[in-house]
């Protein structure tokens, strides 16, 4: 795990065991064609790995060079033995807090040909993780502390975050730069019915990278426009239906909560970004940007990379989000950082799990330089304006005359 440069990256939060059976190719059309009432389907190979975000983007982490140390909580159970094994394999199942008596989280991934994935989730030990349960004498030794999921971990979000909130409060104390990743409430669920708004008015000022998806963000702050895209879409992907123009305003709320910056995965439509004023980024703690003058007031949107096969999108986000932490500990410019977020992001939906398909730093930056091609946008409106020069799409908010 990297461990000669010293602890650069803790990652904490949800932690599972995925299962995800690959179906034949023979498997087609709609869902309601596949599983039928009473029907055997004939399957191929099962794919047994870790899941969530703190396997997902601290191994993809230290496949990209990072020294990053993981924090989850998992029951003393066949899955949680599970989980030490595949950690164990890459030395990283030191952080594992293990407790018997508790179920250890699993997710069944369902990717049938053709058709968005379909989760089958028990949060398990997840859902008692609380702010106990960090270790903040490691967290002051490392420059960044990512944290994931807190709408998959009950303990987390109940009471308005209180948890979350006493998480990051107390690691800004110490100087460690933050940052947050959510997942989607399932609106069914106690998840669903918390007044997320609020807690990210209470929540954002302790935050020093917001890296949510746009439909969380949707869901949390505009719901009734998350609905309506989400109805649009008849149960495709809704973000093949997102007109990028919705994303300024998203950005523009997140930053007045208090975001220092502001990152919205798009998926296929890629990764747009809005930051702070130089001054605030400045005040960071130990990961502040290596180029201010380049990070500071801007607002960009990066294209995805295209892929021809996409095996499965599962943990594509937390991948994405390792690209970019990565770049920007390695002190890398904005442009860079949400390039190599799309391009790792990328390479992730090649396999069917969310590390087989990831390279090396160095090897995923000859892929780029060779010219891997983009999923080009169609932009309608004055807002957005493309940079050839620099291959970005430049928003209305961003600072006049910066280079990359």
């Amino acid at each position: 795990m990297n461990e000669k440069k010293g602890i650069q990256a803790v990652v904490a939060g949800h932690i599972c065991l995925d299962v995800t059976p690959t179906f034949k190719k023979t498997h087609k059309g709609k869902i309601k064609d596949i599983f039928i009432p009473g029907r055997l389907i004939n399957m191929e190979k099962v794919k047994v790995s870790t899941g969530g975000p703190v396997s997902n983007v601290g191994l993809a982490l230290s496949m990209l060079g990072i020294n990053a140390k993981l924090m989850g909580k998992i029951g003393g159970d066949f899955f949680g033995n599970g989980v030490l094994k595949l950690l164990r394999q890459r030395n990283a199942e030191d952080g594992m807090i293990v407790v018997d008596g508790e179920e250890t989280s699993y997710t069944i991934v369902i990717v049938p040909p053709g058709i968005d994935r379909i989760f089958l989730h028990n949060p398990g030990a997840n859902s008692t993780f609380c702010a106990h349960d960090i270790d903040y004498e490691l967290v002051e030794q490392a420059k960044i502390f990512h944290f994931g999921y807190p709408p998959l971990m009950k303990k987390i979000f109940e009471n308005d975050g209180e948890q979350l909130i006493k998480i990051f409060r107390r690691v800004k104390d110490i100087g460690v730069t933050t940052s947050l990743d959510m997942s989607l409430p399932d609106a069914a669920s106690e998840s669903g019915k918390v007044k997320w708004k609020k807690l990210l008015e209470n929540l954002l000022p302790y935050v020093d990278i917001y890296i949510p998806s746009v439909e969380e963000t949707m869901f949390m702050i505009k719901k009734e426009e998350f609905d309506c895209l989400n109805k649009d879409a008849h149960s495709h992907d809704m973000l093949e239906k997102l007109d990028i123009n919705t994303l300024p305003e998203l950005g523009e709320k997140l930053i007045s909560y208090g975001a220092k910056i502001v990152v919205l995965k798009c998926g296929i439509k890629g990764y747009y970004i809005r930051t702070q004023k130089k001054e605030v980024l400045a005040g960071m703690g130990k990961a502040k940007p290596g180029h201010l003058d380049n990070w500071a007031d801007r607002e960009l949107h990066e294209e995805s990379f295209h892929v021809s096969n996409v095996a499965s999108a599962t943990g594509s986000g937390d991948s994405s989000i390792a690209g970019f932490l990565s770049a920007f500990l390695n002190g890398e410019t904005i442009e860079n950082s949400i390039r190599m977020a799309c391009a790792v992001g990328g390479l992730n939906i090649t396999a069917f799990d969310a590390l087989s398909g990831l390279k090396s730093w160095n090897e995923t930056l000859k892929i780029i330089k060779k010219g891997w091609k983009k999923n080009r946008l169609k932009v309608e409106g004055s807002w957005w304006q493309y940079d050839n020069k620099r291959s970005v799409w430049i928003g209305n908010k961003d600072k006049p005359g910066i280079s990359g």
